[in-house]
């Protein structure tokens, strides 16, 4: 018998076997400024995480056994930035695939003197599968993921079943993944997806949707569409034993 051993797609390719991939994103590179190349450049080697080094252990790469918050897409960082500059107990992770935003993220950071932020510009669900180990982190973020609002498109949504319980593969025992979106199909979705995985608990009172945490910035898109009467739904769930 022999022993079965977990490929990244990287490596399936190289050897000719063709991977098909249904994207959450859509790959708009758009131009570096110059600030942004600067800061991928002068920056990388003490902020940046890279894919094809595999596994990390989140206590070496921070130096430290603080918690862990890992965002998903964070866009251009701004947000992440001022949670990780307020949270200095906490180390923050970001995945962004979109190099622009990634390099407009370090240089905010540098910027502000934050230190416990570490970034991939890397597709998230290689990085969930290829570099973060089971049951390290605290929190997950995935604020305003691409609502992929027409209905023939909802496949790539990055929120499904799997994608809800690799998520809790990752998430310590009481870890919380919290997802906000302003898209009210999207949170509906959401909702049925989270309620019909095993092993998560709704930290909403009412059993669907939780007020906007303190934690979470509100940016100025937001504050937009709610004077504009856009809604917005923030959904926490919790790991189970």
């Amino acid at each position: 018998m022999t022993e079965k051993t977990h490929k990244t797609i990287e490596q399936a390719e190289q050897e000719g076997k063709y991977i098909r991939k249904v994207r959450s994103f859509v790959k708009r590179e758009g131009r570096l400024t110059k600030g942004q190349e600067r800061a991928l450049t002068d920056h990388w080697q003490d902020m940046g995480l890279n894919h094809s080094d595999g596994l990390i252990n989140p206590k070496t790469v921070f130096g430290n056994d603080n918690p862990v918050v890992l965002e998903i897409g964070f866009g251009m960082g701004k947000s992440l930035v001022e949670m990780a500059k307020a949270a200095p107990e906490l180390n923050f992770i970001g995945i962004e695939v979109h190099k622009p935003g990634v390099g407009a993220c370090i240089s905010f950071a540098v910027e502000q003197g934050v230190k416990n932020l570490r970034v991939y510009e890397h597709d998230a669900i290689e990085i969930l599968a290829d570099c973060i180990p089971e049951k390290v982190l605290s929190t997950v973020q995935l604020f305003f993921p691409d609502p992929w609002h027409k209905k023939k498109h909802h496949k790539r949504r990055i929120v499904s079943l799997t994608f809800v319980e690799t998520i809790r593969q990752k998430l310590k025992i009481d870890g919380v993944f919290h997802m906000a979106t302003d898209w009210e199909n999207y949170a509906e979705c959401m909702l049925e997806d989270m309620q019909n995985s095993p092993g998560y608990q709704n930290l909403s009172e009412t059993n669907d949707y939780v007020p906007r945490p303190e934690s979470r910035p509100l940016t100025k898109f937001e504050d937009r569409g709610h004077r504009l009467g856009h809604g917005v739904w923030d959904l926490q769930f919790k790991r189970l034993p």
